[in-house]
Order: structure tokens, then sequence, then C-alpha cells
């Protein structure tokens, strides 16, 4: 009975003005039609000061189920008690134990069964006009009290069914709320990172060649066109870049492709193009393919290359960069650029955010390798290490 009890139906739903009224009226037309026909079967022959008796019990027992919501068990009892006495309180008896019945609870539900079922067979047998015999008396009185109690613990069962699946719903929505924020988020990193990464190498070329051609007052027409139109094209790239990543902004569609991403096959190419730009780079390279690097793996030493890249040019444009590959598929891939710190105390003419190097740590985290990055003799080096499955 215990593990029953655990079961309980969730709490009963506020009732509309119609719901609650059509109860009371079939609690007092189901009274009444009982009230008027024991007129003929009992109390014509009797003292009719009883059957006056019977209505203000039944009166009663109509005013009682007010509060069958706040204490259910003592309403059913007490309702049930008078139908002992009144033929004017069925109606009431049907709704309060009913009621009560929806809680699926029993503890209360077999109590009120046997005081209910004790009534209806002293009420067969104590008033007059009823010369029913007991058996049949019995028989009636089982039916009854299962037929009201097993509706109300029908509707309590479905009142539950219908919480948890409202439960469920409610649930799902804010999980997927939630989903959908958490991969709103997700794509404004990415996007963000993405940002960082293609831009900050553009633009660091343009204020590279912006700031010599501001302060070299000695250049050469040829140097000035050289300077200018390397300006020129890192500014147009970027532009094309930034299209790009806005026009994934204004995509209303979640599958829509994403444009295509480098990866360490075209490490050569960034490398020639930033000596092309006028940095000194020296590629070490001690793997065999780069294209059979995984995608993960070879985009993401890509980003911290080229964001190695920009920052030496950013902090330190007058020395030379060097870069080291290594590894192979079943190991590692492990990854150095190692530049001289800059000379002298002057700061950098372009600004820096000081998450680049944040970032590039995040990213080798989420592929499942580490990044550090530190002084050694005189020379700042960004040393990566990522998992190279075979």
């Amino acid at each position: 009975m215990g593990q029953v009890d655990a079961i309980q139906a969730a709490p009963p739903p506020p009732l509309s003005r119609w719901q609650s009224t059509w109860r009371y009226l079939f609690a007092v037309s189901a009274g009444a039609g009982f009230w008027i026909a024991s007129y003929y079967d009992t109390y014509a022959r009797e003292v009719r000061a009883l059957w006056i008796l019977d209505l203000l019990l039944g009166a009663v027992g109509v005013v009682l189920l007010r509060w069958r919501r706040r204490q259910p068990l003592a309403v059913a009892l007490i309702v049930n008690i008078l139908g002992t006495f009144s033929t004017a309180a069925s109606g009431a008896v049907v709704v309060a134990t009913m009621s009560m019945a929806t809680r699926r609870r029993w503890r209360e539900i077999v109590p009120v069964a046997v005081v209910g079922f004790v009534a209806s067979i002293v009420f067969f047998e104590t008033h007059p006009g009823t010369g029913d015999s007991l058996l049949f008396s019995v028989l009636f009185t089982i039916v009854f009290v299962s037929g009201v109690i097993a509706p109300g613990m029908y509707v309590g069962a479905r009142r539950d069914l219908l919480a948890t699946l409202r439960e469920r719903a409610d649930r799902a929505e804010r999980e997927q709320s939630l989903r959908v924020g958490q991969a709103q988020a997700t794509e404004r990193a990415r996007i963000a990172r993405e940002m960082h990464d293609a831009l900050a190498h553009r633009l660091s070329l343009v204020a590279l060649h912006a700031g010599a051609l501001e302060y070299c007052r000695g250049l050469s027409e040829d140097e000035v066109a050289e300077a200018a139109a390397i300006t020129r094209k890192s500014a147009y790239l970027a532009l094309q870049d930034l299209h790009a990543i806005l026009g994934v902004l204004r995509t209303l569609e979640t599958d829509a492709p994403e444009r295509p991403q480098p990866t360490l096959a075209d490490l050569p190419a960034l490398v020639q193009e930033a000596i092309g730009s006028g940095t000194t780079v020296r590629l070490h390279n001690q793997v065999d393919n780069l294209a059979a690097a995984p995608d993960a793996i070879g985009r993401g030493a890509y980003r911290m290359i080229q964001e190695s890249l920009t920052n030496a040019r950013k902090h330190a444009p007058d020395t030379a960069v060097d870069v080291t590959l290594s590894g192979r598929p079943g190991g590692q891939l492990m990854l150095e650029v190692r530049n001289p710190l800059r000379l002298g105390s002057a700061a950098s003419p372009t600004p820096g955010s000081g998450l680049g190097l944040l970032g590039l740590t995040e990213r080798a985290e989420l592929i499942g390798g580490r990044l550090e990055h530190l002084t050694s003799d005189r020379d700042f080096v960004v040393r990566a290490w990522l998992p190279w499955p075979a």
C-alpha cells in the first residue's frame, strides 16, 4: 500500500466556474431526485418531520462540498455518514467520494469505502419502507461504492498522465531553448575566432606597410609603389574575408555550407604570402606529407602558425621568424614558431587585443593538444603539440 501511495495524482487543476457549477448541480439534482422518491417509498407512511430532516442533512452535505479539495478525506467521511440518514445527501456522497478518489491514496480510499459500505447497509436496514434482503443490500452497496471510487481513480490517473506529459513538453521546450542558446553561443565564438584569425593577419599587413609609408621618408618610388600595392592587396583580401564571414551571419539556413577552411597543406602558400609582404620567414618542414594531417589538426596548426606570424609582424616586424614542423601519423604533430624579441623599448604601432594567444591555447585544447608560449634566449617561442591519429 505504501508503494501505491507513493504514486500520487498531480495536484488537482483549478476548476472553471462551469466545472464547479455542474458538480453542485449534479449533487443537488441527484439528491433531490432520491429525496422526492423517498417520500413515497419511506416517509409517506411515517412521520413527515423525518422527511424535512432528510432534506436538511442533504443541504449540509452539499454545503460541505465547498471544502472537498482542502480536506478531501474529512469531507468524504462526513458526507458518507450523512448518507446513512439522508437520501438527499446521495448526490453529495457521489461528488465527495469521487473527488477524494482522484488522489489515489489507499490510506484515504479504504476508510471512505468502509464507511460508505457500512452507511449504505445501515440505511437499507434501518429506514422504514426498505424491505430488501440483506444479500441484495450488500451486493448493491458493493456495486455502488466501487462504481463511485473506480471512476474517481481513473480521473486521477488521467490527470496525472496529462500533468506528466505537460511537464515533459515544458522540459523539452526548455532544453531545446538551452540547446539553441548554446548553439548560438558556440556559433558566435566560432565566427569571432574566424574573424580574428582571418582579419588580424590581413590588417596587420595593412598597418605595417601603411606605417612604413608614413615614417620612412627616404623610400624610392618603386618601394613606395610596392608597399602601396601590398597594402591595397591586403585590404582587398580583408574585405573579401569580412564579406564571407558576414554572409554566414546573414544566412538564415542552418545547414548552409561553410566556406572552405585552410589546412596544413596551405601552409607553404601562407609562408610565401608572409615573405611577399616583407616578413622574413624560414620554414623547416620535417613532415613528409602535409596534406595527410586530419582536417581538424591541420586547420588548427595552420591557424596557430598564422596567428604567430601575425603577432611577430605586429610586435617584432624587423626580425626573422622560424617555423618548424615535425611529426607523423600515430604520434603527435609538433610545431614551433620562434622569433627574436624586438630590440629597443619602442612599442608596436599595431594594437593588439591580447586574446590571440589565449585563442590559440583554447584551439589546441579543443582538439586534444596543448600549447605553450615563453621567452627563451631573447626569443619569443610558441610551441604546440597536437595529436595525430594513425
